[in-house]
């Protein structure tokens, strides 16, 4: 696959935005809170010194990417680097080029260099998130158990509370990209 090509074939940020609808009010909340630390400005331009682009498989009704996108369009602007999305499941063959455990989890970032070639990739999600979401589920009933349907929808809503509010989550998908980014 020809990542130069399929870069042209994404939407914009703003394209993207307007797709939202579940998490509409908490990706605008995290996206217009989220600062970028000062103290970065040097790691900020190594990153926009390798004229990096992005490609993005998300999906607006993931809650992982209402978190992660967010912070991902303020790393972007702060480094000059472009950003092309794809939808997930209007882009499966983008998609089932990135699977995680042979599954489509989202959200996944491809950084490219000026020549399309794959430097590093990001996703779905930072290890503090993944263990936080973890743990949560440990406690979750089984699949079969009458249960378990008022209990996702519990898992969801502190999830997503979560996501929206705590910035500590933000700045663990913020420093968890600087690493992938900075790390050569």
């Amino acid at each position: 696959m020809d990542l130069n090509k399929q870069f042209n074939k994404g939407i914009s940020p703003s394209q993207y935005n307007d797709t939202l609808t579940n998490h509409k009010e908490a990706f605008h909340h995290i996206y217009n809170t989220f600062e970028i630390p000062e103290t970065d400005k040097d790691k900020l331009t190594k990153i926009s010194e390798q004229n990096l682009r992005v490609l993005i498989i998300a999906q607006e009704f993931c809650g992982h990417c209402m978190l992660d996108l967010p912070i991902m369009f303020r790393l972007a602007e702060a480094t000059d680097m472009p950003v092309s999305v794809f939808v997930r499941d209007e882009n499966l063959d983008l998609m089932d080029k990135y699977l995680t455990n042979d599954k489509r989890v989202i959200p996944i970032f491809v950084f490219i260099n000026e020549s399309g070639e794959e430097v590093a990739k990001w996703g779905p999600y930072a290890p503090e998130i993944k263990s936080f979401v973890d743990e949560l589920q440990t406690n979750m009933p089984a699949k079969d158990d009458p249960k378990f349907d008022d209990a996702f929808q519990e898992l969801i809503q502190k999830v997503g509370q979560t996501f929206k509010y705590d910035n500590k989550f933000w700045d663990y998908v913020y420093q968890d990209l600087l690493n992938t980014l900075t790390v050569k």
